[in-house]
């Protein structure tokens, strides 16, 4: 049976922490920053924990 390949397009995209939880990037960083208040861009560099349900789906499609 061969190896399972890693998705590496889901695994540029999220990190898995060491307990389990699924971290993503924050929305809206690409363009449109300007208009944004420096707070709101500051807010949008951090990382964002995935709610379960979801976090389940991306742990499982990055190894299917």
């Amino acid at each position: 049976m061969p190896k399972i390949k890693t998705r590496k397009s889901i695994q540029k995209r999220f990190k898995i922490t060491k307990t389990g939880k699924v971290l993503r990037r924050a929305t809206g960083q690409d363009h449109f920053r300007a208009k944004k208040s420096s707070k709101a861009k500051r807010q949008k560099r951090k990382w964002i924990v995935m709610p379960k349900v979801e976090a389940k789906k991306i742990v499982k499609a990055l190894h299917s």
